[in-house]
């Protein structure tokens, strides 16, 4: 018996997703996915270790091309067998609700890591820290997980056909789906299914995890994003059914909205966020909504926070300021709901508890842009995009920034650079560091932390670019403005 192909039948049987009875049948089908020549040893007996000894293998044995969209399709293969059957998987999911929600999200979780659907090695590469600024303590990460893109993927999609097949990555379809070049391995992806206002939903969790458990929750219809009081009902009914989740979605226009818009989808997890932790700078009426708690949030971005026991007052709270902001105008703040006929407006709904009581944050957002601020004048400003140039979407409008890798080497050779060291800085750093420099006393012991906290004073400025109504006197009284006219 090959000993790490032994070792990877034991933790599927051990899985519970093939019986003790079904040993030879899974060794074959093991076998014939990476060969029965002799096969590579494993480094260690941690699963993820026996994964890539098996990889190797395949790679050995001509079973595949030592190539990042072969291996990653064969890792998804392989653990599909670890992996218990979608109608299993919502079977379990479900019977495992009735004894708590905490219950049913543990196990999905948990499964979802172990076959590596989530994965967690990538993940732990991610760099955090926390910045102490007005506004609490901003989350400040540096994404390295996702996989740089296969040049070999790169190459053949010049000469592949296009393939519609599935829609997009966050289409339902992608359950099972196989992959191919350029296209993500799901052959080990679960949806457990759920309905939302009378239709089809379904909830997973991303791959590359952005914070703890980042589940998102997809409509099984291609329906393009849209923010409506539909939207506002369906986030309630998720914190109504998994009430230690929060759930949020993405705007649903261009620059202040997410990368895809053109699937129906919220993000939520298992994080409290700085936002969600600001407190209530002061309250407000909104007339005909006696039971809601409405107030203004202590928060860059022009956020409106009602809080209520009973979800239909929410629902149709934040339909008022919705449609209301949707029209809204003010030009002595540069808020125009309309140009030429284009629509400028809309918001982040933010949803989760507070004991018995349901709260739905409203993000006010505006997307134009000038010939001032061509990438929007509500978007990170031109003198912050050497640190951040990207969407502000749901996740960093709630104060958790997802910065691009870049930044990893950059930071060092600012660091160089501040020190008076050899370097091989980016030019489009060099006023930042300079303004960095004559601010603070720097040495080689504190270089890191200082350039750390000035990164996240940079995303607490990016998060006041994109905000509506700014945090001083001109801004705060157009706030007060629009509250009245509500």
């Amino acid at each position: 018996m090959l000993e790490t192909v032994k070792a990877f039948v034991d933790a599927i049987i051990e899985s519970g997703t093939y019986q003790p009875l079904d040993r030879i049948y899974v060794t074959n089908r093991v076998l014939g996915l990476v060969g029965d020549a002799p096969a590579v040893d494993a480094k260690s007996d941690d699963l993820l270790d026996i994964l890539d000894a098996l990889l190797e293998t395949a790679v050995k044995n001509g079973k595949i091309e030592d190539g990042q969209s072969d291996r990653d399709i064969l890792e998804a293969e392989l653990t599909d067998l670890l992996t218990p059957t979608p109608a299993q998987t919502n079977q379990q999911f479900w019977n495992k609700y009735n004894d708590s929600p905490e219950a049913a999200t543990d196990f999905f979780y948990n499964l979802s890591r172990k076959n590596d659907y989530i994965k967690t090695r990538a993940i732990a590469k991610n760099l955090a820290f926390d910045t102490p600024t007005a506004y609490g303590d901003l989350e400040i990460t540096i994404n390295l997980s996702k996989p740089e893109k296969d040049p070999k993927a790169i190459a053949a999609a010049r000469n592949q056909k296009a393939n519609t097949y599935p829609l997009s990555q966050l289409a339902i379809e992608n359950e099972g789906y196989r992959g191919r070049l350029g296209y993500p391995a799901r052959s080990n992806h679960r949806v457990i299914r759920l309905t939302l206002g009378g239709e089809p939903w379904g909830f997973q969790y991303s791959p590359y995890a952005y914070f703890s458990e980042h589940a998102i929750f997809l409509l099984q219809a291609h329906r393009p994003m849209v923010i409506n009081q539909h939207t506002f009902s369906n986030l309630l009914e998720i914190v109504r059914v998994l009430p230690h989740y929060f759930v949020g979605s993405n705007a649903d226009l261009p620059i202040v909205g997410g990368s895809m818009l053109a699937q129906d989808h919220y993000q939520g997890g298992r994080h409290d966020f700085p936002m969600m932790k600001a407190a209530v700078d002061r309250s407000i009426s909104i007339k005909g909504f006696d039971d809601v708690d409405a107030g203004i949030v202590k928060w860059p971005m022009s956020t409106i926070r009602l809080t209520s026991e009973t979800p239909e007052s929410l629902i149709n709270a934040a339909t008022t300021i919705a449609n209301s902001w949707q029209h809204y105008d003010d030009e002595s703040v540069d808020v125009r709901a309309y140009t030429d006929g284009e629509r400028h407006h809309t918001v982040t709904p933010i949803a989760y508890r507070r004991g018995t009581k349901f709260v739905l944050d409203i993000v006010l957002r505006d997307n134009q842009t000038s010939e001032q601020y061509p990438d929007g004048i509500f978007h990170p400003h031109q003198d912050v995009q050497h640190i951040k140039k990207e969407n502000i979407g749901l996740i960093e409008v709630m104060g958790r920034a997802i910065l691009p890798a870049r930044l990893k080497d950059e930071m060092q050779e600012v660091k160089h650079y501040i020190l008076g060291e050899a370097n091989d800085m980016q030019d489009y750093h060099k006023q930042w560091a300079d303004e960095l420099k004559a601010s603070n006393n720097f040495t080689a012991d504190n270089a890191d932390g200082l350039i750390d906290q000035a990164i996240g004073e940079v995303f607490a400025r990016v998060l006041q670019d994109a905000g509506v109504f700014k945090r001083d006197e001109v801004g705060q009284a157009a706030f007060d403005r629009f509250i009245a006219q509500l």
